[in-house]
């Protein structure tokens, strides 16, 4: 119970004993006197009514007699008047029925007021002449009691009913600062720093609301602290100082990273020997800011196509990672890099073209890190010895599908749900039981199922992310996967679903109905939450208020702030598998405890990917980290009946 209701409950109490009490005292006063009022009139009357009788009974006038006696009775005040006549022996009885009008009959039978008899002896100097007997009728004292009961009664109530609101009223108006201060606690415990309470004027309430102040920044402090820890050991490892781009060490990492996902993607590796001639004509002052404006440039120039890794991986020599795009798209990323490239060139005043070699290598099946690389550098290679601007590294590989084909394969699968789905289970790192399961899709074309790797590309560059996703979680309704399974199931959405409000509209309407509660989940990836932060707000808090949960997707990937992790609150983080690879540098092992530190500083839960071995496993286990998933424990078929 709230201490706002403990103290309205006590106010209540004593208010009602305070109440009963005083009706308590009220009812015994106003009954006692109403008795003794009784008892007075009826003596009085009876002395009264002796006095008138005597010269009538001495002339014995028996019928004058009844009549005096028949007017007082009359008045309803008693309800029994009896006279014996002593000489005669002659009696006489007048009698009033027992009605008591305006009150209710259950009062009447309390039996308040006794009966009140009164008997005189009418006397003429020393003779008898009768005996007079008067009965109280106790209608008076019932009528009188209740009127004044009742009236109490309705004062009483109209007065604790107000004394109720403003006690009510009041209490929310002095209990509202410790309320604010219970709000902001809980608020701290999740990690969320608001502005600072206002100052009570209640002294005591001050004093603690000053103590929860203090801590709440010096936990802010914590945080940001950590936060600023991680970008610091990014920078200081992973950031080349005179360009600001990426380094080799992480051109390394993000490789590792996408080489380990069904993915597509071209590395292409330039040359650039015309920043040795600003050196050796300039120096290396005027060098430094020529690549620096060059690295701005080209950031500027080629993430308004793509999202894609620019890196700096020696003096002169420059990588550039796209994923997903065909080669279509890829000639254009070209194009795009050699015009930035040349106005630099330009600039400098220097030929455009001249020292100035491109190698490409498109991916193409299972290649690792170092041959991907040396595809790459055996194409800037051919380049620089055929003196041409680009060279792109022969794969023997052919295209499965021209676009064209592509788009109609894919168009077909997607109307015939042609859908096969694999579950990777995602274990938890104690007891190593199931905690839930990703969601992984193949597409059945001609017969031949096409991994998601494959065929993601051409969804996301033909613009049928957000039908692809409708289907697909139409598909799982209809199958029942997600009711069907003990474990909740993870699901990817597309990038183009991501960003469109259109989709976020369809999806709170289908998880409405579909009624799944937190046996979904919804994988965000970090990129798309740096990219476009509210749009993936929004559908952050679509998913919550459909009870729904959500996680990051390869967290730590991203260079900058982690505050967003306040903001949306996932339910999990996925670190990202470049810092699974087997990479014990001493950064590289710092950043990857503060990355796990800053999640459990706000509760968050963390998720290693790409475990492959039990050494692996053990040492996260020692980082303190809840889960675990890879090819330790391989996806596994859904069957459907």
């Amino acid at each position: 119970m709230t201490l706002f209701r403990q103290i309205y409950s006590l106010l209540f109490i004593l208010f009602l004993i305070l109440i009963l009490c005083i009706s308590y005292f009220q009812f015994y006063e106003t009954k006692s006197f109403l008795t003794q009022q009784m008892r007075s009139d009826l003596n009085n009357t009876s002395t009264s009514l002796g006095l008138m009788l005597v010269p009538e009974l001495e002339a014995g006038n028996t019928e004058q007699v009844k009549a005096l006696i028949s007017t007082l009775f009359e008045g309803g005040y008693y309800q029994q008047i009896t006279l014996i006549w002593l000489v005669e022996g002659e009696q006489e009885i007048w009698r009033n029925p027992l009605e008591i009008r305006d009150v209710p009959n259950w009062f009447v039978k309390l039996n308040l007021f006794p009966s009140i008899t009164q008997e005189t002896t009418i006397t003429s100097g020393w003779t008898q002449l009768a005996e007079l007997e008067i009965v109280a009728h106790p209608g008076i004292g019932y009528n009188k009691l209740w009127q004044t009961m009742s009236n109490l009664f309705v004062t009483i109530f109209i007065l604790f009913i107000l004394a109720l609101i403003i006690a009510r009223v009041s209490l929310s108006w002095l209990l509202k600062p410790l309320n604010n201060l219970s709000i902001y606690a809980k608020n701290i415990a999740k990690r969320q720093f608001d502005p600072q309470i206002e100052l009570p004027k209640t002294t005591e309430l001050k004093e603690v609301v000053e103590a929860f102040n203090s801590m709440s920044v010096q936990l802010k402090k914590v945080f940001t602290s950590l936060d600023n820890e991680i970008s610091t050991l990014r920078r200081t490892n992973l950031i080349d100082d005179i360009s600001n781009l990426p380094n080799r060490q992480y051109l390394v990492s993000r490789l590792n990273s996408w080489l380990s996902e069904s993915s597509s993607g071209t590395l292409l590796m330039a040359k650039m020997d015309w920043l040795g001639d600003v050196h050796s004509q300039h120096g290396y002052q005027v060098r430094d800011q020529t690549i620096r404006l060059l690295a701005k440039e080209m950031q500027q120039q080629l993430n308004t196509l793509t999202p894609c890794v620019i890196a700096r991986i020696a003096a002169y020599e420059f990588a550039f990672l796209v994923t997903d795009l065909e080669r279509d798209l890829v000639n254009k990323y070209l194009q795009t890099l050699i015009r930035t490239i040349n106005q630099e060139i330009s600039k400098a005043g220097f030929t455009a073209n001249e020292k100035l070699a491109i190698g490409i290598a498109e991916r193409s099946g299972q290649v690792g890190v170092s041959d991907i690389l040396a595809q790459a550098d055996n194409a800037l290679q051919s380049a620089i010895k055929h003196n041409k601007i680009f060279y792109w590294y022969e794969s023997h590989q052919q295209t499965l599908y021209t676009q064209v084909q592509w788009r109609e394969n894919l168009i077909a699968a997607i109307d015939n749900k042609r859908f096969k789905f694999r579950l990777q289970p995602i274990h938890e790192m104690k007891t190593h039981d199931i905690h839930h399961k990703e969601l992984f899709c193949q597409l059945s074309i001609n017969n031949t199922l096409i991994p998601a790797g494959q065929f993601m590309p051409y969804i996301e560059q033909l613009s049928l992310g957000s039908v692809l996703d409708k289907c697909l979680l139409g598909t799982l309704l209809d199958k029942q996967v997600l009711t069907l399974n003990e474990e909740p199931i993870v699901i990817n959405l597309t990038h183009q679903s991501l960003n469109d409000i259109d989709f976020h509209h369809w999806l709170n309407t289908f998880l409405k109905n579909a009624k799944w509660g937190q046996k979904a989940i919804f994988d965000i990836p970090e990129a798309a939450v740096y990219n476009n932060f509210d749009t993936c707000q929004a559908l952050c808090q679509i998913i919550q208020n459909n009870d729904a949960q959500f996680g990051i997707d390869h967290f730590g990937r991203q260079f900058g702030s982690m505050s967003y992790l306040q903001k949306l609150r996932p339910q999990y983080v996925k670190l990202d598998q470049s810092f699974t690879v087997n990479d014990d540098s001493q950064h590289n092992i710092e950043l990857r405890r503060a990355l796990v530190n800053i999640a459990a500083e706000l509760n968050i839960e963390v998720i290693a990917t790409g475990i492959q071995n039990k050494e692996q496993l053990s040492y996260f286990k020692s980082l303190n980290i809840q889960y675990y998933m890879g090819f330790i424990s391989p996806p596994i078929d859904v069957t459907f009946e």
